[in-house]
Order: structure tokens, then C-alpha cells, then sequence
């Protein structure tokens, strides 16, 4: 596998980006991670890479209901009952610098198996079984 850099800086960019990598026959796919430019062109670049055939994978759970084929990185609720702990904390007297730095501690798979048939595509038992969220 091959990874090349998409260069989206707007809206403008994502046709062209998505149109130019199926145009290379590789048959591969969309990795959308997590940026600005990614989360406002979301449903853009879902639809670009479904009218191609290409399968998305993005970092959060709604990127699958919009569309993407696969998603997979922190769990948002989690992370914000982090923040909330972190903030008490802070309330309490305790000096932020004193606090530990803390990374996500769940993540999420989320697998959209309505794409997966609109492309084409078959997902293993497998991975259907260790997702946290199956969209039919």
C-alpha cells in the first residue's frame, strides 16, 4: 500500500484530488484524518469518493452516518467526561501545570455496512464482530 497526499486546502481541491486518485487505477481509497478542511468538506468528500467507488475512512462516528465506509478513532464521549474531570479539577484549587497529560482512552470502530454494499464490498465477520457500532 501506497499512501500519497491529497493537497486539499478547499473545497475547490477536493474533486480534483478525489478525480485525480481514481484516475491512477490503483483501486484505493480515501484516508480523511482529522483537520478542518476535512470536517467542513465531510460530505463532499464522502460523495467524491462513493461516485468513484473509493471507500473513506475517517476518525469519527459521524463520518460513518454521513457516509464513510469505515470510521475509527476517539470516542468523543469519553474524551469529554475527561475534560469534565479535568475542569472539576481545576475548579477544586488544583494548578493545571500539576495535572498529568492525559491521551484519549476509548476508541471507537464504526463500520457502514450500507456503503459497503453501495461499493461494492463485502466486510468480514470479523471485523463487523470487533466493531462498536454496526450501521445497517
Amino acid at each position: 500500500m501506497e499512501v500519497t497526499a491529497g493537497g486539499i486546502h478547499n473545497s475547490n481541491e477536493v474533486g480534483r484530488a478525489v478525480a485525480d486518485f481514481a484516475a491512477n487505477g490503483s483501486g484505493g481509497g480515501i484516508i480523511a484524518l482529522p483537520h478542518a478542511i476535512t470536517e467542513v468538506n465531510r460530505d463532499l468528500i464522502i460523495q467524491r469518493a462513493s461516485a468513484h467507488l473509493m471507500p473513506s475512512i475517517f476518525a469519527f462516528e459521524a463520518h460513518a452516518y454521513a457516509g464513510a465506509l469505515v470510521t475509527y478513532g476517539i470516542d468523543r464521549s469519553d474524551t469529554i467526561l475527561q475534560t469534565a474531570d479535568y475542569v472539576d479539577r481545576i475548579l477544586r484549587g488544583i494548578k493545571p501545570a500539576d495535572l498529568p497529560v492525559q491521551a484519549a482512552q476509548k476508541f471507537e470502530l464504526v463500520v457502514n455496512v450500507r456503503t459497503a454494499k453501495a461499493l461494492g464490498l463485502t466486510i468480514s465477520p470479523t471485523l463487523l464482530g470487533r466493531a462498536d457500532k454496526v450501521i445497517e
